[in-house]
């Protein structure tokens, strides 16, 4: 009999949070495709029916994990920017496309068109928090800021998904993180 984490029973207070931890491990494993409501009750060690106190469809549970996406990301861009570094822009850039590579199916999980965010509140809440902290970050009048904060995002995320699908073949010997320093100052 295994003793191992996942196999334990689930005795502690939480269940919520330990259902999410339990998707976010397989989510990076196996994709969306492997979540399931009955195979992460199995995960955690709880009965077929207890997720559903907590998310009442698949379709909840991969909202849930979007919002904890974004709100990680999100504290991991206020870090940066805590940081006053001598290019924010380049900062965040940075940090925003080695969190994709670093969080992959989390990444596309939270830009999914299946996730539409104008019918559910919560995820359009935590990605217009990720989003403000970038546009807070380039400062300016509200128009212009959007517009340029836009611009900097549809730089970062389309280096970030060419990353992710290997459309951008990395040299013998080239470091992605300084590939990706190079490629955002750049712009």
């Amino acid at each position: 009999m295994s003793t191992s984490p996942s196999n334990a029973p689930y005795h502690h207070g939480n269940l919520r949070q330990a259902l999410l931890e339990a998707a976010l491990v397989i989510l990076e494993q196996q994709g969306e495709a492997g979540l399931g409501l009955r195979d992460l009750a199995r995960a955690v060690g709880v009965s077929p029916a207890a997720p559903y106190r907590h998310f009442d469809s698949r379709a909840a549970l991969l909202e849930a994990l979007a919002v904890t996406g974004f709100q990680r990301f999100t504290a991991r861009m206020e870090a940066v920017a805590a940081t006053a570094p001598d290019n924010p822009m380049a900062a965040m850039g940075k940090t925003y496309v080695v969190f994709a590579l670093q969080n992959a199916n989390l990444f596309r999980l939270m830009f999914s068109p299946q996730l539409k965010k104008e019918s559910r509140p919560g995820l359009a809440m935590a990605a217009n928090a990720a989003f403000d902290t970038l546009r807070h970050a380039i400062g300016g009048d509200a128009q212009a800021g959007r517009i340029r904060a836009l611009a900097a995002w549809a730089k970062v995320h389309g280096l970030a998904v060419l990353l992710l699908d290997g459309q951008i073949a990395l040299r013998a010997g080239e470091d992605t993180e300084r590939l990706i320093s190079e490629v955002i100052a750049s712009l």
